[in-house]
């Protein structure tokens, strides 16, 4: 079993920066694959980005450049860094754990979620 717990949300002006987290529980952590994704009201969850055990990275391609995944297996946590933000981007960041090594962009193909965190970006 695996929980993850999210922070870093907050509310931030266009072209602000936030770091977000997620900290996960339970063993075996290092061999999961790692994703974010995101929901604005009244749309659908997208995948944001995605990271293996190896450091492989994956990104949606509307948001490369801006978002930066990385991990710190020592830490058990993936940190989703938030660059030029935009109200756009406002929503709820959730990360999720698959057991399997390939990043998945859909959310029902991981196994774990967090309760997720909000980010509000307006001026």
């Amino acid at each position: 079993q695996v929980q993850l717990v999210e922070s870093g949300g907050g509310l931030v002006r266009p072209g602000g920066s936030l770091r977000l987290s997620c900290v996960a529980s339970g063993r075996a952590f290092g061999s999961y694959a790692i994703a974010w994704f995101r929901q604005a009201p009244g749309k659908e969850r997208e995948f944001v980005a995605g990271i293996t055990w190896s450091d492989t990275t994956r990104y949606a391609d509307s948001l490369k450049g801006r978002f930066t995944i990385s991990r710190d297996n020592t830490k058990n946590t993936v940190y989703l860094q938030l660059n030029d933000l935009k109200p756009e981007d406002t929503a709820d960041y959730r990360c999720a754990a698959r057991r399997l090594f390939a990043i998945a962009t859909v959310d029902e193909l991981y196994n774990y979620r967090g309760q997720g965190t909000q980010v509000t970006v307006s001026s």
